[in-house]
């Protein structure tokens, strides 16, 4: 019962970063938003749970695990009806900040079983994460098509309550450690450094990034934020993050592979529905249920890649998900408002089944030697680097895609003239002939989604580039199968001992 309850409340967080995407175009005409101001009802999300990922592990460890997770709960439960009453985009921020919920459920999950079935733990916590993929895409369609975007977070209501009820009646308390000591500066300084560089991300492109003052002064405030968190904890006695978390070699390259697939996930995720909506003209059902296919091969392999890291090493399985990744990144780069609907589910899947082949020894791996005492703080830091990275990654491909979409359209527009012959072809002037009114209108919205098509694949590409870097850094990941064997034939009294 506590699993079933430590997975409600991660289905809970994972869904509410995908479920918003397609109703986001519904969104935006009703709270009077832009295109870049829009995309802050996702960022703003991930970059609230990024900074309370931080002091996770104090606060569980000085009050009790069981009650911040109760009172997450209920918090994130609360604030996800404000934002179904939100009026205006300023509401809609103000309450998606409010509802991080502190990422305590692999913890828990960790703690619920022997050290043999850690591994089949973090399969199925993986897969609670990955039902987000599956279902937000397809389920908020639904809601928003039939009922309006409101119910998108109306919906995390009954799922709350059977949380925040199950933890109460189930869930056993920690022992808290009330000495503990919490390292305010640090926190404060990393909070102030991730809130100005999220900042400046989202509205470097409408304020013109460096020509805008106050660009270069959220810039300033982040990269003084950092240097003073860093300086601060490696001379204190007592850094409210633990260092020693970077002294196992696994965890290290778990850190780093999880803000690849965090910037990976997200980024492709955000870019996806606009262009099955506003490039292709899906429907919004069509759409969910196309996103949906990418979580399905991602649910695929998660059911499978839990008894393959028994014979196969963890690098082995994350290069291979990163390879086809990366792959299926390179044939999106050639899709058009032509492309159909078989090529579309195979390539999602393809990449979801990629995605898979990746978490879940991930989880695992980072796990694997880390000592107990800093398991939570391990979480958190995890956590915290993929939610970093997912801000950033939504905020460089929406400026991206903006930026190149207007570039484009003015390259373009440049040879809808009298003078091109192509346009005097007898066949194109049937369509478009720019003596009339019509025939320019023709021409602009023709131009319009040939540079949106162009940017899209830009998008792309600089994602499929990103993915294809990160992998050599598998070498950081060191030897998992033996241990994996180990562990699994030991028997819980030993592992206990």
């Amino acid at each position: 019962m506590v699993t079933i309850c430590a997975m409600t409340a991660t289905i809970m967080q994972a869904l509410d970063t995908t479920i918003a995407n397609v109703a986001l175009p519904y969104m935006q005409g009703t709270l009077s938003a832009s295109q870049d101001q829009i995309n802050w009802v996702l960022t703003s999300y991930i970059v609230a749970a990024a900074i309370m990922t931080a002091p996770v592990g104090w606060i569980a460890n000085r009050f009790g695990r069981k009650r911040i997770f109760i009172i997450c709960s209920a918090g994130f439960t609360i604030a996800s009806v404000l934002c179904g009453l939100a009026q205006d985009i300023n509401q809609m921020v103000l309450f998606r900040l409010l509802q991080a919920l502190v990422p305590l459920s692999q913890a828990v999950m960790l703690d619920s079983y022997a050290l043999h079935e850690r591994a089949k733990a973090m399969a199925i916590w993986g897969m609670g994460v990955m039902m987000g993929p599956i279902m937000g895409p397809s389920l908020g369609a639904w809601l928003t098509e039939t009922y309006s975007w409101h119910w998108v977070f109306f919906v995390n209501l009954p799922f709350g309550i059977f949380t925040v009820l199950g933890l109460i009646i189930f869930m056993d308390e920690t022992k808290k450690a009330l000495e503990l000591r919490f390292d305010w500066f640090g926190f404060t300084a990393l909070a102030v450094a991730i809130g100005a560089l999220q900042l400046a991300l989202d509205r470097g492109e409408q304020l013109g990034w460096l020509e805008s003052n106050e660009i270069i002064a959220e810039f300033i405030i982040s990269a003084i934020g950092f240097y003073y968190f860093l300086a601060h904890s490696l001379t204190t006695q007592h850094p409210f993050i633990q260092f020693a978390l970077f002294k196992d070699k696994n965890f290290v390259g778990g850190c780093v592979f999880m803000a690849v697939m965090g910037l990976v996930l997200f980024s492709t995720m955000a870019l996806s529905s606009p262009f099955l909506q506003n490039v292709i003209g899906y429907p919004i059902i069509t759409a969910g249920l196309l996103l949906a296919s990418r979580g399905c091969g991602t649910f695929v392999a998660m059911m499978l890649v839990g008894r393959l890291m028994r014979h196969i090493e963890a690098r082995t399985l994350i290069v291979s998900g990163l390879s086809l990744t990366a792959a299926s990144l390179f044939y999106m780069t050639g899709w058009t408002d032509q492309t159909g609907v078989t090529e579309i589910v195979i390539i999602s899947v393809v990449q979801g089944f990629g995605f898979g082949l990746v978490f879940v020894p991930l989880s695992t791996v980072a796990f694997l030697t880390l000592p107990n005492h800093l398991r939570t703080d391990g979480t958190s830091m995890l956590t915290l680097m993929r939610n970093v990275a997912s801000s950033v990654g939504i905020s460089l491909v929406i400026s991206q895609l903006t930026q190149g979409t207007r570039y484009t359209y003015a390259v373009l527009s440049e040879h809808i003239n009298p003078f091109n012959h192509a346009l005097q072809m007898p066949a194109v002037r049937g369509m478009i002939d720019l003596a009339t009114d019509q025939g320019r209108a023709m021409a602009d919205l023709m131009v319009k989604v040939q540079a949106q098509i162009i940017a899209f694949s830009h998008d792309y590409q600089m994602v499929m580039i990103f993915t294809a870097c990160a992998i050599p850094l598998a070498i950081m990941i060191g030897s998992t199968k033996a241990a994996l064997r180990a562990q699994s034939a030991a028997p819980d009294h030993a592992v206990l001992e």
